[in-house]
């Protein structure tokens, strides 16, 4: 079993339910001990943007904003797509703390060496 955890998040505030239960995932498996990194593309980027994240909550109660700051205390890499945010005019200087912009090559790479988990 791998004690990497790659969570690969492809939806963002179009389906709550769906980006939540990601981040609900990579914090499941921070606290089971995994070394984790959650991969935004496409909309999912826009979870990474300052403030937009913040009334995102699933049917399951579960809100967006409480998970990241949960992965954020514990620095937990929020990597968002380069080209995806650039598409959508959403500039690195506005992410949340600890998210950064990430590339194709950095998704492969992780992929390659962590238990991927994508939503």
């Amino acid at each position: 079993m791998s004690e990497k955890v790659l969570i690969v998040i492809s939806c963002g505030l179009d389906n709550p339910n769906r980006a939540t239960r990601g981040l609900h995932l990579a914090t499941v498996a921070q606290k089971q001990g995994r070394d984790v990194a959650v991969f935004l593309l496409g909309d999912a980027v826009f979870i990474a943007k300052e403030g937009l994240a913040d009334n995102l909550r699933a049917a399951t109660g579960d809100i967006a904003q409480d998970l990241i700051a949960h992965l954020q205390a514990f620095e937990v890499p929020i990597l968002a797509c380069t080209p995806c945010a650039k598409a959508r005019r959403i500039g690195e200087d506005e992410l949340i703390e600890g998210a950064r912009y990430a590339t194709a090559m950095e998704l492969i790479d992780l992929s390659c060496e962590s238990a991927v988990i994508s939503l």
